[in-house]
């Protein structure tokens, strides 16, 4: 094209904007002349030719649905060289979307997050553009590096363009760089958080217990909202859970929601969780801190807390199954109290003052007795003993020279010692310690 032609089309999209220099460049030379000015006060062509030639990349790149009238006045405005003018029509339509971000995360969550009973639609549109850039970096609909540039944008937008008596002037390259960022930073963003009514959620709760569907439904909601309000949730959600007085459903499905969730806690939320938890415990409630263990065993997250508190659940149920091992009718008592212990072993660590207690356990009811074993536990002791440490490992072949209930059991009958036997297979040679490679050969044979 030569040099006094308007190249309009963006050169990797769609946007295919009309030739308008010979238009525009003749009608401002008119209009200046009409009005005895110099045509000086007005950007000369070429600098219009250099903003109309970088608008349909930049346009482009906006979502079609917030091409609206705004940006049609902008590119009026930028054809005709009122880059003032066409800075306050782009910052209009920042304005408008940041808006519609805050209505689609929910007007009537806003209030709960902020702690403000009278926020509403009134207020969101009374709102002054620095507040409503503070309340959306809040919302987590813009990122700190959003707000530090759009905040540059709206001191720009309220020295230098038409809305305000300006203290200077915008040329073409400030203009598409004022544009760029509203662009790249409010219209084309992709951070578009949902707020959680956290009213409407409690509600949920404190009713029925969940079913599947219903508690997908929350999953999703939860999901969709940013890191700061899942932290306030997760938290409320724990506090349920350690409270005497909740019902047993609003309990059961606190627990539910953050069990969808444990896997991807943020570390701001887990720092929270623990300090709730660490709070009972000097508070001396002992009730709380002893359902908080509970909550935080049920999500698998044991490893938060400290070492003492891990000894205290492993062993705790180590000796509930020995004890039910031991009492009347145990084969049938055994899997749950069985299932328990596999549990605890597979998410955590075990601690080593645990270790004996944690092994002894599972051996001596792996190996069962004169009678037989629970054949419905078994699956989890041979799980365990699978993943038995190389420590864990040499405690169990040191069972049968002891003087456990374990150790007599293998010693003086042949099933218990078959069984023992066929634990000892289970085990990987790889795991086994230097020092207990006599005791593994002995028995693995």
């Amino acid at each position: 094209m030569s040099g006094n032609t308007l190249v309009t089309k963006s050169a990797d999209a769609g946007i295919d904007l009309p030739d308008v220099s010979k238009h525009s460049e003749g009608l401002l030379d008119q209009l200046t002349d009409a009005l005895g000015v110099p045509r000086d006060i007005l950007p000369d062509d070429e600098q219009i030719r250099h903003a109309w030639k970088q608008l349909p990349r930049q346009i482009d790149r906006i979502p079609a649905k917030l091409r609206d009238e705004r940006i049609v006045r902008m590119c009026v405005a930028v054809a005709c060289g009122l880059f003032d003018a066409a800075v306050n029509y782009i910052w209009n339509a920042t304005i408008v979307e940041l808006r519609a971000k805050v209505r689609r995360f929910g007007i009537k969550v806003v209030p709960q997050i902020l702690d403000d009973k009278d926020f509403d639609e009134d207020a969101l549109l009374d709102m002054k553009d620095a507040d409503l850039l503070d309340l959306c970096q809040k919302l987590n609909l813009i990122s700190s590096e959003d707000f530090h540039y759009l905040d540059q944008c709206r001191d720009t937008r309220n020295n230098f363009s038409a809305a305000h008596p300006s203290e200077g002037s915008v040329d073409e390259d400030e203009f598409i760089s004022f544009l760029s960022r509203c662009r790249k930073h409010a219209l084309a963003s992709k951070n578009d958080p949902r707020g959680v009514d956290t009213k409407a959620l409690l509600g949920a709760i404190k009713g029925d217990r969940f079913k599947a569907d219903q508690l997908d439904e929350w999953k999703r909601r939860i999901d969709k909202t940013f890191d700061a309000q899942r932290e306030l949730i997760f938290t409320m959600l724990h506090g349920i859970f350690c409270d005497s007085a909740s019902t047993e459903e609003a309990r059961q499905n606190s627990l539910a929601i953050c069990e969808r969730f444990s896997e991807e806690l943020s570390p701001k939320t887990e720092s929270a969780l623990v300090d709730r938890h660490q709070d009972y415990k000097a508070r001396g409630d002992a009730a709380r801190a002893k359902a908080s263990l509970n909550f935080f065993e049920g999500l698998g997250l044991l490893s938060l807390l400290d070492k003492a508190e891990i000894h205290a659940v492993i062993t705790t149920a180590s000796k509930k199954l020995l004890s039910v091992h031991n009492a009347w009718d145990n084969f049938h008592n055994e899997p749950p109290f069985a299932e328990r212990l596999a549990r605890l072993s597979k998410k955590n660590a075990i601690p080593e003052t645990a270790r004996t207690l944690f092994v002894e356990a599972v051996i001596t009811c792996g190996t069962g007795n004169a009678y037989g074993v629970s054949r419905a536990a078994m699956p989890h002791y041979r799980q365990m003993v699978t993943s038995f440490s190389p420590a864990e490992v040499k405690t169990m072949l040191d069972i049968p020279t002891g003087s456990t209930s374990a150790a007599g059991r293998i010693n003086n009958s042949a099933k218990c010692r078959a069984r023992f036997r066929e634990l000892v297979a289970l085990i990987d040679s790889k795991t086994v310690p230097t020092s207990s490679k006599t005791a593994y050969a002995k028995w693995a044979s």
